[in-house]
């Protein structure tokens, strides 16, 4: 394998890996904690810190996408290179599972723990405020065409430089504090796949909202970038750009 995709592909592993070891965990092990438990709003601080912080020390590798969602999205948006995309999906995927599986380790060695959900997803009887597969599909939807808006105009040319980050990782914060009662609040495959194949059943049964949703959302987004940019600034920027700008994508 191709030095530069090694390195590709184990920062988008270890990038996903945190994301869910993060995010899930601060909802498994810290939300409701007696007396001292973070809550709705530490859930979607800590998910939003765990891109924040992959954004700056990971995305000048791989661009830090961290979730299959987003690397459809940007793909269609011009800004991912067609190589790139599965591999990326994959390990997505697989660094998810493994973030969940050390999430469950540690959890379960608390004598009296019971997993529940697993901090997974879900619509109908499994979301949090019981709300229904269509009011869920569109929460999923609308809130990652707008994660991906914002992905792909604070990261392309014109946008200032090495700032991106910060403005992602708040987006992130924001989607959590609208949809964790709605579903969880996914906009993610790869965070869905990882705790619902722990939780197992009727979670892993919905789990197809949560990839059609979210990548239905992240297309849309990606394609209407290609209206709202112009060609030139579509090209494969990372979070945390230099200050030459973007840089086009490889063999360009």
């Amino acid at each position: 394998m191709h030095n530069d995709m090694q390195r590709r592909l184990i920062a988008e592993f270890l990038g996903t890996f945190w994301l869910v070891f993060g995010g899930c965990g601060s909802a498994v092990l810290a939300a409701a904690f007696p007396q001292l438990g973070i809550g709705f709003v530490g859930v979607a601080f800590a998910f939003g810190l765990t891109v924040l912080s992959m954004a700056y020390a990971m995305g000048h590798i791989s661009g830090g996408h961290f979730n299959p969602a987003v690397t459809l999205g940007l793909w269609s948006a011009g800004r991912c290179a067609n190589k790139h995309v599965l591999p990326y999906i994959v390990v997505q995927v697989l660094g998810a599972v493994c973030g969940a599986a050390a999430l469950w380790f540690i959890a379960s060695g608390k004598a009296d723990w019971v997993p529940a959900g697993f901090a997974s997803n879900g619509y109908g009887e499994l979301s949090p405020g019981r709300y229904s597969m269509g009011a869920s599909f569109a929460a999923e939807l609308l809130l990652t065409f707008f994660f991906l808006l914002i992905i792909i105009g604070t990261t392309s040319k014109g946008a200032a430089t090495g700032f991106a980050g910060i403005p992602i990782g708040l987006a992130l914060t924001l989607i959590h504090l609208i949809s964790i009662p709605v579903t969880n609040t996914s906009v993610n495959p790869a965070r869905s796949t990882a705790p619902a194949l722990f939780a197992g059943g009727e979670y892993i049964g919905q789990l197809w909202l949560f990839w059609v949703a979210p990548i239905a959302g992240a297309m849309l987004a990606g394609t209407l970038a290609r209206i709202l940019y112009e060609p030139s600034a579509l090209v494969e920027t990372t979070v945390v750009e230099e200050h030459r700008g973007p840089r086009p994508l490889p063999g360009e």
